[in-house]
């Protein structure tokens, strides 16, 4: 394994104190895996580049492990780990880049450089695009080579593995977190059994950055190896907890803007009544957050059974909280369920559900995701309804406040004109069997539509 970090521009020789490492000496340190090299291929004024080559033992990776055989009885000897990327990288960098993944040095600050770090064979399962899904909004520019399978036989095509150049301006420090991240994230594996310590580290490491990345859900789901209970743990510690006073009485971002147009109110009660036209009786509300659709459900005796999904466990407690369920009578309370779930993977108890409901949630998605969402909702679990409301992006130039080109909320990814969001639904609906009707939530203006728009998928066969 081989990894270097290269800084350009003025003072770059301080590269050998933030690392803490002498430029005149090849310096060994000792692993429980193998033996790491330190190495400075470049060292000048204008430009220095420390090197980290990892010497792996296979013997010593699988000595005393009780699973090293489960991959057949060869896989311990006959592997990619000495050449490749992974949590053995991981674990080097924090054992050899200690100080540098520390605080700062005094007489030396670790501030914001340009730094290019070259991984010469970086495993990304899922494709370059998950590569790039991962670096990238963290703000590097990435530039890859896929390897071949075997460069003797063409014909066995290309590979898993990459040559990765990320470049960016941050400081060492921030470089070094997010590989020791993202490495066995994108390798989609670890060397080492994964414990609720996983979690501490995670948070440790990802510090200042992860909360905001949009494709933390994933990354909390690989680095802990797929331990759903302990990637639960990590992503409810990264939602920000809202105030109790502001979530009741503060009307902030989204809600402020729509205020005058009691606009929240007119979605939920428009998906209500949409339902009961439906005779439906059985609701999931897919993305529920604190509740205010299962709470206009739940006024309704003719729905007897109304499931709440969020991908965070602090939204289900305020939801809790929101309908007062330790206070209603059993009656109430059995008719409600809350789980944690997402409309990006493939859930099965969803596959009974009568209808299921996602109100303004799909913004909040990246837009290359959403075919996971058709995958799980449309193609899998093929509810008899589907309610799907989402933002009119026309509708945003009436809003007084808002700047041109920005969006309503935050922490929406996109935001759709009709044109956008009816082919996408009429495509979903002819690739999986819906009919799709559509139709405006609020106040609608001549030019721009309603502020809200509304499709309704009902399965045909």
């Amino acid at each position: 394994m081989f990894l270097s970090l290269t800084t350009i521009g003025p003072n770059a020789p301080e590269l050998s104190w933030l690392v803490h490492k002498h430029p005149d000496r090849h310096q060994t340190f000792p692993l429980p895996f193998g033996t790491a090299h330190v190495f400075w291929p470049a060292f000048a004024e204008a430009e220095a580049t420390v090197a980290l080559y990892v010497e792996v033992d296979p013997i010593q990776l699988v000595r005393g492990r009780a699973d090293s055989d489960r991959d057949g009885p060869l896989a311990q000897y006959v592997n990619d780990r000495p050449y490749s990327a992974s949590s053995l990288l991981s674990v080097s960098l924090s054992r050899v880049f200690r100080s540098a993944m520390g605080a700062a040095h005094e007489g030396h600050p670790d501030v914001p450089r340009t730094y290019r770090a070259h991984l010469p064979v970086l495993p990304a399962r899922g494709g370059e695009g998950v590569l790039r899904r991962l670096f990238e909004p963290l703000g590097y520019t990435v530039t890859t080579t896929r390897h071949p399978r075997d460069p003797e036989v063409p014909d066995w095509g290309l590979s898993h593995l990459y040559d990765v150049t990320l470049e960016g301006t941050c400081t060492l420090g921030a470089l070094l977190h997010h590989l020791y991240v993202l490495i066995p994230v994108l390798d989609n594996d670890k060397h080492y059994w994964v414990g609720s310590d996983e979690v501490d580290k995670l948070l440790r490491h990802g510090e200042g950055w992860l909360s905001d990345h949009p494709e933390k859900d994933i990354i909390a789901l690989r680095y802990l190896k797929h331990r759903r209970g302990l990637a639960r743990r990590a992503l409810e510690a990264l939602v920000p907890d809202v105030p109790e006073e502001e979530e009741e009485d503060g009307e902030v971002g989204e809600a402020a803007l729509e205020k005058p147009l009691t606009l929240n109110q007119r979605r939920l009660h428009r998906v209500v009544e949409l339902l009961a036209e439906q005779d439906v009786t059985e609701v999931v509300d897919l993305g529920c957050g604190e509740g205010k659709l299962l709470k206009e459900l739940l006024k309704h005796t003719r729905f007897q059974r109304v499931v709440g999904v969020d991908v965070s466990s602090v939204a289900l407690e305020k939801a809790e909280r929101r309908l007062k369920l330790h206070y209603n009578p059993d009656r109430f309370k059995e008719r409600l369920t809350l789980w944690t779930g997402s409309a990006s993977y493939r859930d099965r108890r969803l596959d009974k559900a009568q209808a299921i409901v996602l109100v303004e949630v799909i913004e909040h998605m990246e837009e290359d995701r959403l075919p996971l969402l058709e995958e799980s909702i449309f193609a899998a679990s093929r509810p008899a309804h589907v309610v799907v409301t989402t933002p009119n992006r026309e509708y945003n130039i009436l809003f007084p406040d808002m700047s041109p080109g920005s969006f309503r909320h935050t922490d929406h990814r996109f935001e759709w004109d009709r044109a956008t969001f009816e082919a996408w639904a009429n495509r979903i609906g002819s690739a999986h069997g819906y009919a799709v009707a559509f139709e405006p939530i609020g106040d609608a203006d001549p030019a721009h539509g309603a502020p809200t728009q509304l499709a309704h998928f009902r399965r045909e066969a």
